[in-house]
């Protein structure tokens, strides 16, 4: 027997975005509706950002005044709500199809990473709980399709798919303030990573961040492999051999305990021990900075006196 679910009251913006909200019975002549009003408020969000939407801004962009608008969404959350549904949109029926975990969770971070790629203003969306939208909904439910026959209980398959969202979201956040930068510096990728390999090589030094250094003197910054997809590859491995634990019996991995550092110690002593240590290294790093350039007239001057 199937059970009914509970009837709740919806908030407004949820019940328009599953179809379900009664729309005015009086207006501009039935000129104006919901999907007009969220497709001009995504044309604004391309255009110019999720900062540039307003309800006035909307409006004057239909030809209507603002109050028209609030005859349809009552408040702006709300049509910031419908955006993210309308950007987000359905999942690739490809997805559902695929052979099995992997390519399922593959191609589904990468429909997710068009979506922001396309609408890059939906990471500037808070994620305020849990999507409670169709569409939304449908990413999550296919996510979940994919694990099917693997030997996860729900609440692991919930996690990888947090886990996998959670890296989408990032590359996607990383992405897009790279490619406003870039846009607002007029500089291509290319010039972009080697402006700043120049300048992160003027700042780290072999003392102060050996390993860093390190790893800037084999071209990180500059390297042809995209560390979002090394690393989304090695998260699917370490998926895969939990998977494979999990099918040989093995119990379900024990959440760690919360361990907390000393990043930002409550007593106060040690605060102030921290600052002071922080002060010194701040003397440090200008008597080194002035070192090196002794050094480098030095040098300047040797090679006059050579000419």
């Amino acid at each position: 027997m199937t059970e009914e679910p509970p009837e709740i009251e919806l908030p407004r913006g949820v019940a328009l975005a599953w179809g379900i909200a009664a729309n005015p019975q009086r207006g501009p002549k039935r000129e104006l509706s919901i999907e007009r009003i969220v497709e001009a408020a995504v044309e604004i969000a391309d255009r110019d950002g999720l900062a540039a939407v307003s309800m006035s801004s909307v409006a004057t962009s239909l030809g209507f005044t603002t109050m028209s608008l609030y005859r349809y969404v009552s408040a702006k959350e709300d049509l910031i709500l419908l955006m993210q549904e309308y950007g987000t949109g359905l999942p690739p029926t490809t997805i559902a199809e695929a052979p099995d975990w992997r390519t399922g969770l593959t191609l589904w971070a990468q429909g997710t990473r068009e979506a922001y790629e396309a609408h890059r203003w939906l990471v500037d969306i808070p994620i305020l709980g849990t999507p409670n939208t169709p569409n939304n909904l449908a990413w999550m439910d296919v996510a979940l399709a994919v694990l099917r026959d693997t030997a996860l209980d729900y609440d692991e398959r919930v996690g990888i798919l947090l886990l996998v969202t959670g890296h989408t979201r990032w590359e996607a956040t990383i992405e897009r303030g790279y490619s406003a930068s870039n846009t607002e510096l007029g500089l291509t990728p290319t010039e972009r990573d080697r402006a700043e390999a120049q300048l992160l090589a003027s700042l780290v030094t072999r003392e102060a961040f050996p390993y860093l250094f390190a790893s800037l003197q084999a071209g990180f910054v500059e390297s042809e492999v995209n560390p979002f997809q090394f690393g989304f590859s090695v998260l699917l491995d370490g998926i895969g051999h939990y998977i494979e634990q999990r099918a040989a019996g093995a119990p379900a991995a024990t959440p760690p305990e919360p361990v907390r550092t000393d990043s930002y110690p409550k007593d106060a002593a040690v605060k102030a021990a921290r600052q002071a240590r922080r002060e010194a290294e701040g003397r440090l790093r200008e008597a080194q900075k002035r070192e090196r350039e002794a050094i480098k007239n030095a040098r300047e001057r040797e090679k006059q006196e050579k000419r």
